[in-house]
């Protein structure tokens, strides 16, 4: 069976010390940076991101492999509000997506995409949430 990965653009992303870096770290090893072809929303203090079909739309984030996939991901669509215990429609939803790494190589990785309208957010232009911590 191929390894399993999750890509993390957010909040999640290392640069932003939350506390549920150390269980990502617990159960995945990260392997590199990474883009994603969408668009990237600020949706208060935390980005959202959609699918985009222009390849000029790339967001930025990291790629980890995962060394025990059915807790981690339990643990973070708990965290993303996006599994059996919330109402629905979530805010996220989970869904496999091709995943460019940083050396070009792609691999299909877990990432939680914004499941509402876009319309009335933000458009992060560089695609890169950790710009807007500035």
């Amino acid at each position: 069976m191929p390894p399993n990965y999750l890509f993390v653009y957010g909040t999640l992303r290392r640069a932003c010390n939350h506390a549920l870096l150390k269980e990502i770290d617990r159960y995945a090893d990260f392997v590199s940076t990474a883009t994603y072809q969408g668009k990237l929303f600020l949706i208060e203090t935390y980005p959202g991101a959609v699918p985009s079909l222009n390849p000029n739309n790339q967001i930025q984030g990291e790629v980890y492999c995962l060394t025990n996939e059915n807790r981690l991901l339990d643990l973070l669509d708990d965290y993303e509000e996006c599994s059996p215990k919330f109402p629905s429609p979530a805010e996220y939803y989970r869904s496999l997506q091709n995943i460019q790494l940083i050396n070009h190589q792609s691999v299909d990785a877990w990432i939680y995409l914004y499941n509402h309208k876009t319309h009335n957010l933000k458009l992060i232009m560089s695609g890169n949430f950790l710009d807007t911590l500035v």
